[in-house]
């Protein structure tokens, strides 16, 4: 391996020469304290940044193996070194001058959520690894080498010296960042033993600052636990913290208008992700394996067994089998059920604003007015308790206009002015005074998720599949758009980069037409298990092609993209 000498004895070599000779800076260089990968040179100063990485040895980063020995701690501070770059980089990004985008120094910008993302990646060792993009400098078209010099040799260092080297950070905010993520990994565990499918700690903050902001609403109005409702958990130091238990079961949201039901469902909804310190939910836990659900208009559906919530169709299309380019409300969400139950989903968030009215609910009178064989869907309403009972699958509802629900519900929850009180008693009294709503037979068998893709030719390109994401948005897989504007706990872009290229991976080498669905994500998340991101490139990995801005979905958001794929054979 070269050295950093050398490195600069290249540059100063190729300084004014034309900008295809920065390539030659290509490979790996050794620096005093760590290694710098150039891993893929721009060919213009106006294109993508060049891509590098620098690994710091784990005597160099000095982290102490407490630090990163469970999954939950090593994520934590994979988080908490990425934001300490991410603000150094920030501030010598531009630095350096030029044409296009000369001097940038673009790292992976985080959210409130603490996630696995390749931009920065502690090994069993304790050696640090750290992806980002550089703009090499040049005028015009010309290399301007000396720039490059001076970020290469003046501002990289420094934002590696005081992001990684353990003995430069400060260790009370590493330490702090570390023992939340262990805190949070304890409480899953207790509301797991406890039976909840939640927990809202007293204190939490849940509105956000605005809808193009996810940071915390000033002067919001903290949260607080009815009493009916309260539970007590422990932290890992002995001390206890307080707030309201969502029990397993059928909960209901009500409320008037602007009250905070939505807004504690959606705290909800990113529940199931970790959160920093400051952000107001870092103590809002909701059981990793609850699915969000909503209708969704337009939606391709592919083999999906539908037919425990449609039936009977009148142009005899089969719903055991299903397949729409185009779904109503009411099939997208029944699918979306049906769907999230297949990749394991312990519990549903339903939010009646974003739901199909009639896949939801069919009233008495309506029942009476609509014979029941000329109605071919059996509504949520009749199912919710069978998903319950037979399949262990919770329901948490946000209802503002319907009441049929409170029949049914195990605990009704009103937020008035953002506050929650327990009206189970109250409501349960009241609506028995109305006629319940008749649930559907149970099913003998459950719905069938014998699902076989096999490899479509058309998304090939000169042998090659291109993959092109739009923000939070879509996913693109050589001519095919993926639209998952509706999947809502994709919570970060680096999640549809990671989707894409699992798209990719699965036509080159998983669709067989001989796996269901189930075994190919389960076969993919397994080989993630034990080699991260590396997974989906090849040579077990390779740091060259691995980019900095991945950051790892869950397996139910894995599930609604391929489900959304119309390519899908």
């Amino acid at each position: 391996m070269k050295s950093s000498k050398d490195l600069r004895n290249l540059l100063e070599t190729i300084d004014h020469r034309g900008y295809p000779a920065y390539k030659e800076a290509a490979g790996a260089w050794r620096f005093d304290n760590y290694v710098l990968g150039i891993d893929h040179v721009q060919g213009d100063p106006f294109a993508a940044p060049s891509r590098l990485h620098v690994e710091v040895p784990a005597n160099v980063a000095g982290l102490p193996k407490e630090m990163y020995d469970t999954p939950e701690k090593k994520t934590a501070m994979e988080d908490h070194m990425l934001r300490l770059f991410f603000g150094k980089a920030g501030k010598y990004s531009f630095q350096a001058k030029g044409s296009g985008k000369s001097g940038v120094i673009a790292v992976l910008r985080p959210g409130q959520e603490v996630l696995p993302r390749s931009a920065v990646e502690i090994k069993t060792d304790g050696t640090v690894i750290a992806r980002f993009e550089v703009g090499f400098p040049a005028n015009g078209r010309t290399i301007n080498a000396r720039e490059l010099i001076k970020i290469l040799y003046q501002f990289l260092p420094q934002c590696v010296e005081q992001s990684f080297f353990y003995r430069n950070i400060d260790a009370k905010a590493a330490q702090g960042a570390v023992r939340l993520a262990a805190d949070q990994a304890l409480l899953r565990r207790q509301m797991a033993e406890q039976g909840l499918v939640a927990f809202v700690a007293d204190g939490a903050i849940l509105p956000r600052a605005s809808g193009v902001s996810d940071k915390p609403m000033k002067q919001a109005v903290p949260f607080r636990s009815p009493d009916s409702l309260r539970v007590t958990l422990k932290l890992n130091d002995g001390r206890t913290i307080d707030g309201m238990g969502i029990r397993r079961g059928i909960t209901l949201l009500v409320g008037g208008g602007y009250h905070g039901k939505s807004t504690l469902l959606k705290a909800l909804e990113r529940g199931v992700y970790a959160h920093i310190a400051g952000d107001g939910r870092e103590y809002v836990l909701t059981d990793a394996d609850a699915v969000k659900i909503r209708a969704e208009d337009g939606r391709s559906i592919w083999h999906t067994d539908i037919s425990m919530f449609i039936g009977d169709l009148p142009n005899k299309k089969s719903t055991v089998c299903f397949d729409s380019e185009d779904a109503s409300g009411s099939t997208s969400q029944a699918a979306n059920v049906v769907e999230a139950m297949e990749s394991g989903a312990s519990a549903l968030l339903i939010d009646e604003d974003t739901s199909a009215t009639n896949f939801m609910i069919r009233d008495e009178l309506m029942q009476r007015v609509i014979a029941h064989d000329k109605e071919p869907i059996t509504p949520y309403i009749e199912r919710v308790r069978e998903l319950k009972e037979e399949y262990g699958i919770s329901t948490i509802l946000v209802a503002g206009s319907c009441g049929a629900y409170i029949d049914v519900a195990d605990t009704i929850i009103q937020m008035d002015s953002y506050l929650p009180c327990d009206i189970t008693a109250f409501a349960k009294k009241l609506s028995a005074d109305y006629p319940a709503v008749a649930q559907a037979p149970r099913r003998d068998a459950c719905p069938s998720f014998d699902r076989r893709p096999d490899k479509h030719p058309d998304v090939y390109y000169k042998g090659h599949i291109k993959v092109k994401t739009q923000g939070r948005e879509s996913v693109s897989i050589g001519q095919e758009t993926i639209d998952l504007r509706y999947v809502e706990q994709l919570v970060d872009s680096g999640q549809l980069q990671t989707l894409g290229l699992v798209m990719k991976y699965m036509e080159e080498s998983g669709f067989d037409g001989k796996h269901t669905v189930q075994e190919l994500v389960r076969l993919l998340y397994e080989k993630m298990e034990t080699q991260g991101f590396g997974a989906l490139f090849g040579k077990q990995g390779s740091r060259s092609e691995m980019p900095g801005n991945l950051v790892m979905p869950r397996r139910h958001e894995l599930y609604a993209c391929l489900n959304r794929y119309r390519k899908l054979l």
